[in-house]
């Protein structure tokens, strides 16, 4: 195992030689200037060759699988038909920061084995981006781990049936040394994506043993942060020239303004302060123009840890306990304006309203102070998609910090030139579906894909329709909702139980059946 250590520590390597060499003086060092680090080698594998993590067989899948809380239903969708073993490599790789610095990170790569011919030779490359995770030791190359179970879905569903999986843990987590997480950056996260993918091809010659080699089809998906950091990774890739089979974004929060915009009108999303917390973080440190200082915008006994509070190694249900995040509220019960009174909850759609009720008390974490200046700036400025859909695009020009930073990674603002499909539930508490109501009608009457390009739209939770090519997903998932409710005894017991797993539970493997079988189209 070869430490690419110049890449690692350039400035004491650059050093060490003109000591070395006699030349411990310059044209720019006898100015007084600094000579500036060599720019990041973005992709480049800093371990080589990338280690095993692990093995394994058909079998030790199906048993991992069988040992994760998932009900019969759902294990038999993403169970069914394993054809490969599955070898997992850690990708250790250079990558940069919100603020453009280098930085290290780490991800997964994962490569069926087998002697079925859809386990070897040329395959397909899928890149996939996990969803929000507030753990800063999460690798999802430890499929085994409890909190990486959206890897073990991967091994299974794609890398299983002959796919080549690249996965990121992202900047801010595990090995990488960024101290924090540029989330919802879709410059940064997108980019990272490119990163990772060129890490993983570089990596695959570990692989000759099974006869593996990348055929040149790329298929781009992510779930929930994940599928915004799919579409941006998407976007980023068609503009830098790279050939991008198909892509599946999954229940993301695509039209980003608009999205918090209804938060802050009081629909406030289930895990609405750790979103805020993760966000906030990332803004400020990479833009730091949120606020000068944290009690413009939090309330005073949550303001001085904030901006490094997530991601934690620290479990976050700790963090709850020891009153360093509010759990569900985020701001208070009483109006900050007389004519937000109606907000302060929202009470529409009404099978949300328990959900926005939740964001709502006291402690609180945003000052009422901040939330109307917020909406303020949303009321002069209003976004094309939220309260009503006028242009279908961002605000031209927010005065609001925060919103011109959403306003700057909101997605309305690209077509894809290949197949797109947009896939998640009409219910969802945590991402609102609002974001792909949004990019649909964006890509239908805004800017309408080009070349090869289209889109679907699926709504897993929707009614069958005449002649629905998802017609077993939709009665899957309907049939997998009937159950948690009736495990919880049913009614409004049922109802909140429903609710408390649709967006983390219920969805996710509903939606990657269904990408599965769009992707396999294309091959």
């Amino acid at each position: 195992m070869m430490l690419r250590i110049a890449r690692m520590f350039p400035l004491a390597v650059c050093a060490l030689l003109a000591a070395a060499c006699g030349g411990g003086k310059d044209n720019a060092s006898d100015s007084g200037s600094k000579t500036p680090p060599p720019p990041p080698q973005r992709g480049a594998l800093l371990i080589e060759p990338a280690p095993l993590v692990k093995s394994y067989s058909t079998s030790e899948l199906l048993g991992l699988l069988g040992g994760i809380d998932i009900d019969k239903e759902l294990l038999t969708l993403v169970a069914s038909n394993l054809q490969c073993g599955v070898d997992v490599y850690q990708l250790t790789y250079e990558t940069v920061g919100g603020k453009g610095e280098a930085v290290k990170a780490s991800g997964a790569l994962m490569v069926p084995t087998g002697a079925a011919s859809g386990c070897q030779g040329p395959r397909p490359i899928l890149a996939y981006a996990h969803g929000t995770n507030a753990d800063k030791t999460y690798n999802i190359a430890l499929i085994q781990n409890s909190n990486a179970i959206e890897g073990l879905l991967l091994a299974a569903v794609f890398a299983s049936r002959g796919y080549i999986v690249i996965a990121p843990n992202y900047a801010g987590y595990d090995t990488s040394d960024l101290p924090y997480h540029p989330y919802l950056n879709a410059d940064q996260q997108s980019k990272e994506m490119i990163d990772v993918v060129t890490a993983g091809r570089s990596a695959l010659p570990v692989a000759t043993a099974t006869s593996v080699t990348d055929n040149s089809k790329l298929f781009v998906t992510g779930y929930s942060q994940g599928g915004f950091v799919a579409m941006a990774a998407h976007k980023a890739m068609q503009s830098a020239g790279m050939a991008v089979t198909a892509s599946a974004p999954m229940s993301g929060p695509y039209a980003l303004e608009a999205f918090c915009d209804a938060i802050f009108a009081g629909e406030v999303n289930s895990s609405g302060s750790l979103n805020l917390a993760l966000i906030t973080s990332s803004y400020q440190s990479s833009y730091g123009n949120l606020y000068s200082q944290p009690t413009d915008m939090f309330e005073a006994q949550y303001a001085p840890t904030i901006g490094t509070l997530l991601p934690s190694a620290t479990p976050i249900t700790t963090i709850y306990a020891n009153n360093q995040l509010t759990q569900d509220v985020v701001f208070s019960s009483t109006p900050p304006a007389p004519e937000f009174a109606a907000q302060t909850p929202a009470t529409q759609p009404a099978a949300l309203a328990p959900v926005f009720a939740k964001g709502f008390g006291t402690p609180n974490l945003v000052t009422n102070t901040y939330r109307l200046a917020y909406l303020r700036d949303a009321q002069a400025n209003p976004d094309g998609g939220f309260p009503t859909v006028s242009t279908g695009v961002p605000a031209p020009t927010p005065t609001n910090t925060l919103r011109q930073d959403l306003n700057k990674n909101d997605l309305r603002n690209w077509a894809p030139k290949a197949p797109v499909l947009l896939c998640g539930g009409g219910g969802d508490p945590t991402a609102f579906f609002l974001n792909t109501q949004l990019m649909q009608n964006y890509w239908t009457s805004v800017n309408p894909p080009t070349g090869a390009g289209s889109f679907t739209v699926l709504d897993v939770d929707s009614a069958v329709a005449v002649g629905d090519p998802y017609k077993d997903i939709k009665l899957g998932f309907a049939a997998a909702k009937a159950l948690v409710a009736a495990s919880a005894g049913g009614g409004a017991a049922g109802d909140l139980a429903v609710l408390a797993h649709y967006h983390a539970g219920l969805v996710p493997p509903f939606c990657l059946s269904a990408v599965k079988s769009f992707f396999d189209a294309f091959q």
